[in-house]
């Protein structure tokens, strides 16, 4: 399967969501995923509501999860994929595998786990820097480590033993000389005379390497094994050989592991490449949750990034959509809303917008356009979006359509539509133990007119006495709730669902004069009742922005 095919799309209504944009992403996700073969992922932009949280347990659908935000994210990078060395092994063989694969830096790992990185400078330390004969002793290099390392094979001795203590030397002295440089436990590099050999052998050397395959007598084999020496015999010449030993040494003594620069799958671009300008590395290396390696980060890999792709459902404008939105690829847009025209694409894109009132109706027609039937239980979340939406048919924002589908999609799904609307209603109202803060964004929506910014809350309540304690509530609220989202007017509609009335809470500079201008009302109105307004979208906002342009 090609990488693109195996990208999500996600597939999300707006902000603060109401039971359509989530049920009609649910449902239209799960449209376009048997449609195109490509999963196609439903994702809600915020905390459900208690009527929407009800229709999902009634049902027995499980909450999408939360979606803040459409900016790039590592995740969208296509990593380089490398496997974790072990810190035992050998820069030799770090090196061998960074030339196969033409990188300039490894992860180690164990059991999968990042412990740290080495990279081709660290390797050149080893031939620039490093003076110090002991330095194989004091990294414990592993004894087949040095045989690999001058291309030798072990002759005798254990190979899975450690070179814990001397220095390395090279025998290409008489012996007696040699006797005085030869300590306990030394390495020792020499060719074939047989003087030296037993030099190596009598001083307890650790390990003697011999080099151009010289012979080495059984009585040398016989006094090594009785003494634990290892002896490894190399095709190399003396020269070679020394120059390749420091090869041996394991990564483990080289790598970095402190204060590691390390990204995670989640963090977003426009962070790590802050991070990534502060620091000289070629690569960094990317972990999971668990600290597990997932594989390497380039300047070159981010360039390619690839946009999140997506479809929102049920708006159009920026200021409802998820954070990050101008950074995506959007995909579709599926609404039934006012244009906004604050959403810039990167391309044409498929828009579906029609006067009708709800997004669930329109993704109910095209099932029908696609003949596919929908399955009981999106047409119970289809139905439950119409009956939310069009306050039962009685929202003139309703048109006969919306109702015809709801009835169809409640036969399909076996519920009746009053019963539900009822549970649905009674559900949604019930708001004991939210906060002013929770209640005034339950169901909130930014429109922006010209320069002003404003919002519309609303509540659906078949209780009268309910919604006045819901006014005692959110009434003292609305002010610091302004001044906290940087909104210019907040206006809160307490809607009457059996009255077919709402009353209009506002604050805000002249946010009490446009609305009485807006309906004609008189300077010493109190209570803003509104009779016969039930509709934010078609009713509310449309004579708000009409007053606002004047």
């Amino acid at each position: 399967m090609s990488r693109e095919k195996e990208r999500k799309v996600y597939v999300v209504g707006h902000k603060n969501p109401d039971t359509d944009s989530i049920c009609s992403a649910i449902v239209y996700a799960a449209l376009k995923t048997k449609l195109t073969g490509r999963v196609h992922e439903p994702r809600r932009a915020g905390q459900l509501n208690e009527e929407t949280q009800y229709v999902l347990e009634r049902f027995g659908v499980k909450v999408p999860r939360l979606l803040s935000d459409l900016r790039e994210q590592i995740k969208d990078v296509e990593l380089k994929e490398v496997e974790g060395l072990r810190s035992s092994v050998s820069i030799r063989t770090a090196w061998e595998k960074m030339r196969e694969s033409n990188i300039h830096t490894l992860p180690v790992t164990r059991n999968g786990k990042l412990e740290g990185v080495i990279t081709i400078g660290d390797i050149a330390k080893t031939y620039m820097d490093v003076y110090d004969s002991k330095i194989l002793a004091k990294a414990r290099t592993q004894y087949r480590n040095i045989a690999r390392a001058v291309d030798g094979e072990i002759v005798t001795g254990n190979e899975h033993g450690y070179f814990l203590k001397g220095k390395v030397v090279i025998a290409a002295s008489s012996r007696i000389l040699m006797s005085d440089f030869i300590s306990r436990d030394d390495l020792v590099i020499m060719g074939d005379r047989k003087d030296a050999q037993q030099c190596a052998v009598d001083m307890e050397a650790s390990c003697m390497v011999v080099c151009q395959d010289a012979p080495v007598s059984d009585e040398i084999i016989r006094q090594a094994e009785e003494k634990q020496i290892v002896i490894i015999r190399t095709p190399l010449d003396t020269f070679t050989a020394a120059q390749h030993i420091n090869q041996s040494i394991p990564v483990k003594y080289f790598m970095t592991k402190d204060n590691l620069v390390t990204f995670k799958m989640k963090d977003y671009v426009d962070d790590v490449q802050e991070v990534m300008a502060k620091k000289r590395f070629r690569d960094f290396p990317v972990v999971d949750n668990k600290g597990k390696f997932v594989g390497l980060l380039s300047r070159r890999r981010i360039l390619n990034v690839k946009k999140k792709q997506v479809i929102l459902m049920d708006h159009n404008e920026k200021s409802q959509a998820v954070d990050g939105v101008e950074e995506a690829d959007v995909l579709e847009i599926i609404d039934h809303h006012r244009l906004g025209l604050s959403i810039e694409t990167m391309g044409p894109v498929f828009f579906r917008n029609q006067p009708v009132g709800c997004t669930a109706t329109i993704v109910y027609q095209m099932y029908q356009e696609e003949c596919i039937l929908v399955e009981p239980v999106h047409a119970a979340l289809l139905c439950s979006a119409i009956i939310s939406d069009t306050l039962m048919f009685r929202s003139p924002t309703c048109t006969p359509l919306d109702e015809q589908a709801a009835r169809a999609l409640a036969k399909i799904a076996g519920v009746e539509v009053e019963t539900l609307a009822q549970e649905m209603f009674n559900a949604g109202s019930n708001l004991k133990g939210k906060s002013a803060e929770e209640i005034c964004f339950l169901d909130f929506k930014q429109f922006t007119v010209n320069d002003t910014v404003f919002g519309v809350g609303q509540v659906n309540s078949m209780s009268g006495d309910e919604l006045k304690e819901l006014k005692e509530i959110v009434e003292p609220h609305l002010e610091r709730a302004r001044h906290n989202h940087g909104l210019n007017m907040i206006f809160f509609m307490l809607t009457n669902i059996i009255t077919e009335s709402s009353e209009l809470l506002c604050c805000g500079p002249e946010a009490r004069e446009k609305i009485l201008n807006a309906y004609d009302l008189p300077e010493d109105t109190g209570e803003i009742m509104l009779k016969g307004v039930v509709s934010r979208k078609k009713q509310l906002v449309p004579t708000l922005v009409g007053a606002l342009q004047q």
